[in-house]
């Protein structure tokens, strides 16, 4: 640890977090219950202390800068820990109880959400986890949902919305059946082989298309609406399918179709109601899910 590399403190970089979080300072201020003021002397202590600007203001408003919006995802990691910190130190965490509803694709929440939810038993045992396999933002907006695991930024003003990072998708198949259909060599000789889709396979023949594989409709002998099933179709040797690389890289009766193919990013949004700021419970779990969304991200991509 570089001890003499930190020269701010947690008051300026909560600041910092608060006015990102409510677009003003004047929001910072009241979310933090102190002055418009104070949150500007913290963010200008901050950006002196670090040697960038964070945040540039206008007769518009107030925006990030590119260096204030790379420092913001630490940001918000330094703040997820904070709270926890805080709930284990007065045994809070603990003491919290009651049922928090999460929604995913149901391959999210079959292959990802066990492992990251597991630390919750230990942390807050009182909380209970019920998961609804889904891809319809109306959960959260019909209150069927406390958080939601999403593709897409949702567009609700009365939902909060936190982008953990992007994963990725290739082409895999299982290896016996590319023994029998014979391993491509390019692009184009990829799209001679079967696949198998989702439950509107025409959506994945465009990005095919522009990345060099010509596969039409009739190449699809096989699709599902549920992303598990068309997993198992896959494992099963139907053919070829985009599928994340969190899965495909961890099956070992799966291969990448083409080693070289680029991959395709889908970003992983964390979204759930204003109610996280008064729910502790919604707290807990939203904090436990996007430290552990974000970290799933972080090594599929290569980062440390």
């Amino acid at each position: 640890m570089n001890w003499q590399a930190i020269s701010f403190d947690w008051n300026q970089v909560r600041a910092f977090l608060a006015t990102a979080q409510e677009g003003s300072f004047s929001g910072a201020a009241r979310a933090l219950k102190t002055t418009q003021p104070t949150i500007g002397r913290q963010i200008g202590a901050l950006e002196k202390a670090l040697g960038v600007t964070l945040v540039e203001r206008s007769v518009r408003g107030l925006t990030l800068t590119e260096a204030g919006r790379d420092l913001l995802e630490h940001v918000r990691t330094m703040g997820d820990a904070a709270t926890l910190i805080s709930m284990v130190a007065d045994g809070k965490s603990q003491d919290v109880t009651g049922e928090v509803t999460v929604t995913g694709t149901d391959l999210l929440s079959a292959a990802i959400l066990p492992g990251v939810l597991k630390p919750l038993r230990e942390t807050a045992p009182g909380i209970r986890v019920r998961i609804l396999a889904s891809s319809e933002m109306q959960n959260l907006t019909q209150r069927e949902a406390d958080i939601a695991i999403r593709h897409v930024r949702p567009d609700q003003p009365d939902l909060i919305a936190r982008h953990l990072g992007d994963f990725r998708a290739n082409l895999y198949a299982a290896a016996d059946y590319l023994d029998r259909a014979g391993r491509p060599r390019t692009p184009r000789e990829v799209a001679t082989l079967d696949f198998v889709g989702n439950a509107d396979p025409e959506r994945l023949m465009a990005p095919l298309h522009n990345m060099g594989v010509p596969v039409r409709a009739e190449s699809f002998v096989m699709s599902s609406e549920s992303g598990v099933v068309a997993w198992e179709l896959v494992k099963a040797g139907y053919g070829v399918s985009m599928q994340p690389e969190t899965l495909g890289e961890a099956e070992p009766s799966i291969e990448k179709v083409l080693p070289d193919f680029p991959s395709l990013e889908f970003p992983i949004w964390l979204v759930t109601h204003r109610e996280l700021q008064t729910s502790r419970r919604i707290r807990i779990v939203f904090d436990l899910l996007a430290r552990g969304l974000s970290d799933v991200a972080k090594r599929r991509n290569g980062g440390d």
